[in-house]
């Protein structure tokens, strides 16, 4: 079974986001915890989020995915991940740029969004 994600130190994380052009390491520790942050607000198997190269999960309630191809998938570059978990990008402005691809039911992550504490 694959390690759970989890958060990043808070010292780490506002470096972070306080970054103009993020490095690679902190795209990483930024989708990652983001990652774990939606895995925590939306805990389930029925869809599978995915942030190539740095993690994937599968959340939102529903029918378990267990095996070969998930009924629904979202995928889309760290950028994007971060604009969107931040409220910088809505999910509905990154669709209309193309810069996420959705598929199959609960697909559409905006009951989620954004991941960042008030």
């Amino acid at each position: 079974m694959p390690a759970r994600l989890r958060r990043a130190d808070p010292a780490a994380l506002a470096e972070a986001l306080a970054a103009d052009e993020p490095t690679p390491a902190q795209l990483k520790l930024l989708t990652k915890h983001f990652m774990a942050v939606l895995d925590e607000r939306a805990p389930g198997a029925s869809v599978e989020v995915r942030v190539p190269p740095y993690a994937a999960v599968q959340v939102v309630p529903g029918v378990r995915h267990t095996r070969g191809t998930p009924p629904a998938v979202v995928e889309m570059d760290a950028e994007t991940w971060i604009e969107l978990a931040t409220g910088c990008l809505s999910w509905s402005d990154a669709e209309a740029r193309g810069a996420l691809r959705a598929s199959g039911q609960r697909a559409d992550l905006t009951p989620y969004l954004p991941l960042v504490e008030d």
